[in-house]
């Protein structure tokens, strides 16, 4: 069962799928993170296919330890040379077990997961701008999305708007390396002091 979050993930996927890639300029690259997750939850259940799938895609991750940081173009041979073959020989074999399986089974919805989305997964090994997974981008963006679900008990339209106009005060001042409460305090402070309105901007 999907929670909320995959559930917007994957409209957005196929929003952007439908939108964005339909003249062939744009192509996607997946999260090799989103797949990973629904084998863990079958390893947790002791499926030794799902635990394979989640050592070979850890030894993935492990090659691209000493890439880390390097030039997009100093990425590509190694990955051409160490990533491919592993991509290629995970893909077969995937294939092989999921036509062995019940096509309502969850490890084979997360075979066909991983699978429908393979082109995109193995994007990384021809272009090195581009990462294993989306874990940094996931992780700097869950403080706004965690935002948004906590404005829907703002109470009021009116509520929210202040919410709003809040939260983008606070956001703003982080991206400009302002401590967001010193500086909330600092403004509110003059305010109140008698700093004319005409001149809040």
């Amino acid at each position: 069962m999907m929670n909320r979050e995959e559930v917007w993930r994957d409209r957005l996927v196929l929003f952007a799928e439908s939108g964005l890639t339909r003249d062939g300029k744009v192509h996607l690259a997946a999260c090799w993170a989103h797949p990973r997750r629904k084998f863990y939850e079958l390893h947790q259940t002791g499926s030794p296919i799902a635990t394979e799938v989640l050592t070979q895609i850890r030894a993935l991750y492990e090659s691209e330890v000493s890439l880390r940081g390097l030039p997009p173009n100093q990425r590509r041979t190694p990955r051409q040379e160490h990533s491919r073959p592993r991509v290629e020989t995970l893909e077969l074999w995937l294939r092989q077990k999921l036509a062995l399986l019940p096509s309502r089974a969850r490890l084979a919805e997360a075979i066909r997961y991983a699978l429908n989305r393979w082109d995109d997964l193995a994007r990384f090994i021809e272009d090195g701008c581009i990462d294993l997974d989306t874990n940094p981008v996931e992780r700097t963006i869950r403080p706004v999305t965690l935002g948004c679900r906590n404005a829907l008990f703002a109470g009021s339209e009116g509520g929210a708007n202040r919410w709003a106009i809040v939260a983008s005060l606070i956001e703003t001042a982080k991206l400009n390396g302002i401590e967001p409460f010193g500086w909330l305090r600092d403004v509110l402070t003059r305010m109140i002091d008698g700093h004319p309105a005409a001149r809040i901007s």
